[in-house]
């Protein structure tokens, strides 16, 4: 087993400790910059904030470590900079892959992306880094995910869609074929987004509008 590290002791940590076996990782240890956070898992240290994960460095010595965000939600900028700062001191990031999950053999998955239960990634599809692909969702063929993109449970992207970096598609929307989602954006859950989203705002509704910039 190759050791890996979360940073997040909270939600997304609980799902990919679940099936990280499957995929080769033994969690070694968490971190999180809430000094108020326990470890959920009864053999798993935690440590808190850059000091604690600069403890855990020179305990850990030159051995080599894996890494992921474990980070949800609307913060995809986060999880690309702790993935950064995991890289400069060593880290690998990891593509975590849950074993009911469907990606196709053309499709690329950037480091440190998770893809989770029953998820599906199509042909030809380009993931970026430090993405979630979460449970449920559906990322069609040819889409285009860049950096720090969040498809929330039950998304589904249908096609030549492509999303900037750092947004947020949320539970159950629908984004239909061909369209371009700009970066830092938050889809509504439930929405149907019909026409192109610029960057730095919210939508949401049936069909989807700008809520808020």
């Amino acid at each position: 087993m190759k050791q890996i590290v979360f940073w997040g002791a909270s939600g997304q940590a609980k799902v990919l400790n679940e099936f990280i076996a499957t995929n080769g990782y033994e969690l070694v240890a968490l971190f999180d910059n809430n000094k108020g956070v326990v470890s959920p898992f009864e053999s798993i240290p935690i440590y808190h904030g850059v000091e604690g994960f600069a403890s855990w460095l020179d305990q850990n010595g030159n051995k080599e470590y894996f890494c992921i965000a474990a980070i949800g939600g609307s913060r995809g900028l986060d999880r690309k900079n702790i993935q950064d700062m995991f890289v400069q001191h060593g880290g690998i990031p990891a593509k975590v892959i849950h074993p009911s999950a469907y990606v196709s053999s053309d499709a690329i998955i950037g480091n440190g992306s998770q893809v989770l239960i029953n998820a599906g990634v199509g042909a030809k599809t380009q993931v970026g880094e430090a993405c979630i692909i979460n449970t449920g969702a559906v990322v069609d063929h040819e889409c285009i995910l860049y950096a720090g993109v969040h498809v929330a449970p039950g998304a589904t992207l249908a096609g030549c869609i492509e999303v900037g970096r750092y947004s947020l598609i949320g539970a159950g929307a629908v984004i239909l074929p061909n369209l371009h989602i700009g970066e830092n954006v938050t889809v509504g859950a439930g929405s149907v987004v019909t026409k192109d989203v610029p960057a730095n705002c919210t939508v949401m509704g049936v069909p989807a509008r700008v809520i808020d910039k």
